[in-house]
């Protein structure tokens, strides 16, 4: 049942619990809501690059790290959805590099809040210092499947 992907992914992050899910596009989003829908809390989606007008509400805008194409990302979240009392939790579908979950922490970081980790379904990360470093619990690693 899809409603439990929400359960086994919150699992791992109960003390201190999360009071804000985030998540990157897509799968992040998708699987972000599904975690916010069973712990019965909001999800804050990051943009990837946004475009950000003129008269638009401030934004904190970060670039990632290279990822697995060696690509630079834009992601982003309008200022004042976190708030400095927030304990944020980063959910997505795979983990490669880390990239974008550098660049998410950084920008609960930026906000203020405090970030708990990452919640993912699938760990492809060749470093523990990696893991570590971002607090990341998996569902399966490569070496599972």
């Amino acid at each position: 049942m899809i409603a439990g992907i929400g359960q086994l992914l919150a699992s791992s992050f109960t003390n201190p619990a999360p009071t804000v899910i985030i998540g990157p596009p897509t799968s992040g989003h998708f699987l972000g809501g599904l975690v916010a829908g069973y712990l019965g809390l909001g999800f804050a989606a990051i943009r990837k690059d946004p475009v950000v007008a003129v008269d638009s509400d401030p934004w904190i805008v970060v670039t990632t790290p290279p990822d697995y194409h060696d690509r630079h990302l834009e992601l982003g979240l309008r200022r004042g959805i976190l708030l400095s009392t927030d304990r944020v939790l980063a959910v997505d579908d795979i983990v490669d590099t880390g990239s974008q979950l550098t660049a998410l922490k950084q920008i609960v970081e930026l906000a203020g809040a405090q970030w708990l980790g990452a919640s993912v379904a699938i760990d492809l990360l060749d470093r523990n210092a990696t893991r570590r470093e971002l607090n990341i619990r998996t569902i399966f690693h490569n070496r599972e499947l």
